[in-house]
């Protein structure tokens, strides 16, 4: 277990940009993880259920999401060309014609 003033000396240093070895990293990891749960008692909160499993499901799903929106950005946008085509061949036949001249 990392000790308080420890923890809090490692996140100064972290925070500051000094170089902490993997070791320090470790530490700092551990004590955030400590402070974490602490601050989660005190507001009662239940621990975190999230597991590195659900995590991934998150993300997938978050991304089969963006896929899918990102695939109707490119139908809409297919839309509207043709919209804008339609719109620019009906503006050619309100224009007038001139009446044809005889010769």
């Amino acid at each position: 277990m990392v000790a308080d003033e420890l923890g809090q000396k490692l996140h100064d240093r972290a925070t500051r940009g000094g170089v902490l070895s993997a070791e320090e990293r470790g530490q700092l990891e551990e004590w955030y993880a400590k402070m974490d749960r602490e601050e989660a008692e005190m507001l009662g909160l239940a621990a975190p259920a999230n597991t590195t499993d659900e995590l991934r499901a998150q993300v997938d799903s978050a991304l089969a999401q963006l896929v899918a929106a990102a695939k109707r950005v490119q139908e809409l946008a297919k839309e509207n060309d043709a919209l804008r085509r339609e719109i620019a061949s009906l503006r050619r036949q309100l224009i007038p014609q001139p009446a044809p001249q005889s010769v």
